[in-house]
């Protein structure tokens, strides 16, 4: 039962991650209004808590609750999902702090203005971590049917 339930936090953490993602990727237009502001630092915070919480029940499932940890340790396609899973937490930095510095300006009810840059590389960077984030369970799903172990 144990196993059941972290399998579906598992996923349901990755669904969520996935909608927040998308969430930010429409809410993040030019200009920009307070509650959109408000609304953008609010999900990317829910963004990171449920990218622990993929983190922190993936780990679980690969020690206590999965086919072992020999098991994801001698797959190829593990260490690829994995990466990936990193690559797209990296790529979040920039969207989390562009949307921290907002903090001060959105308490004193201003609307923050970021740059055409800032829009573009933000923008891009939450496209990127989506396409990113569309491939990892197409590793899983190999994964599971025998598919990327090494020797």
């Amino acid at each position: 039962m144990a196993a059941a339930f972290v399998a579906y936090l598992h996923y349901l953490s990755i669904f969520a991650l996935f909608a927040l993602l998308s969430i930010e990727h429409v809410l993040f237009k030019a200009p920009l209004d307070l509650s959109r502001a408000r609304s953008l630092m609010l999900t990317d915070l829910a963004y990171g808590i449920c990218a622990g919480l993929v983190l922190i029940t993936g780990i679980a499932r690969v020690l206590w609750f999965g086919k072992g940890a020999a098991y994801y340790m001698g797959n190829g396609l593990f260490h690829a999902k994995l990466g990936l899973f990193v690559l797209v937490g990296l790529l979040s930095i920039l969207p989390t702090l562009v949307f921290i510095k907002w903090r001060g300006a959105v308490k004193a009810g201003q609307v923050p203005e970021p740059s055409a840059r800032q829009v573009r590389l933000v923008t891009w960077s939450i496209r990127i971590e989506l396409l990113l984030l569309l491939a990892i369970p197409l590793l899983a799903a190999l994964m599971a049917r025998g598919h990327g172990v090494i020797g």
